[in-house]
């Protein structure tokens, strides 16, 4: 990955990769990485996936707002176990995968690696929601979103 596009990751076999740097400040007293780091880690993998589907699929993003004014992702469950810590300067590998696409939601699986190591694994569900209220998904953007899942991006 080079240029503008490496700050988002990469789609690739149904897969959005991300690598990450871990900071000072995303450290506890003792020098491993907070849990709640993970969190925010995993959220810019979401989200970055979420952006390359809209910027490979411009025209999916507009017709989904035509369908669903304000519409927005927000986490509904997560599940998450943290297998092994990581410290400052370790680059992370943040895997997002669909997992599952409903009416409403979607399930992503993501995954934190530091090279062959599993630091984190969750599943986490992510609902759709325009005006305060839960709605189906577009039907674009469930499209595109199922087409990923199907091309290998669940484990």
């Amino acid at each position: 990955m080079t240029g503008a596009n490496s700050l988002d990751g990469a789609i690739s076999d149904g897969k959005h990769v991300q690598y990450v740097r871990v900071y000072y400040e995303d450290t506890d007293f003792s020098g491993v990485v907070y849990h709640a780091s993970y969190l925010r880690f995993m959220e810019r993998g979401r989200t970055n996936y979420l952006r390359l589907i809209g910027a490979d699929h411009r025209a999916l993003f507009e017709q989904a707002a035509a369908e669903a004014p304000g519409f927005a992702f927000v986490v509904r469950h997560m599940d998450i176990a943290f297998r092994k810590p990581s410290h400052m300067d370790d680059v992370l590998t943040i895997t997002t995968a669909p997992e599952e696409v409903k009416g409403a939601s979607i399930t992503l699986h993501q995954r934190v690696t530091r090279g062959d190591d599993l630091i984190v694994e969750a599943h986490v569900q992510v609902a759709f929601v325009s005006g305060g209220r839960a709605k189906p998904i577009p039907k674009p953007l469930r499209i595109a979103m199922k087409a990923d899942q199907e091309s290998g991006g669940a484990d």
